[in-house]
């Protein structure tokens, strides 16, 4: 099987119809192939990544310039 063929065949089959039965049900397929990056993510990234949301939202930051510093970039 030509992968390439294959795709290019699918695409004029899609261009060409205009069942929107069709379309929804291709559109489902590529949507429930789709994966949630959040998913992926160990435990101790998805809650460094809350703690930080956590912080955000509490006032707990520091400006661009100050990490700059701190990493002896300035």
């Amino acid at each position: 099987m030509d992968i390439q063929a294959e795709k290019i065949s699918l695409a004029q089959l899609l261009l060409q119809t205009e069942d929107v039965t069709i379309i929804k049900k291709v559109k489902a397929i590529f949507n429930s192939q789709r994966k949630d990056w959040w998913d992926e993510l160990s435990i101790a990234q998805k809650e460094a990544i809350e703690e930080g949301l956590d912080d955000f939202k509490n006032g707990r930051t520091i400006s661009y310039e100050d990490v700059k510093k701190q990493l002896g970039i300035l």
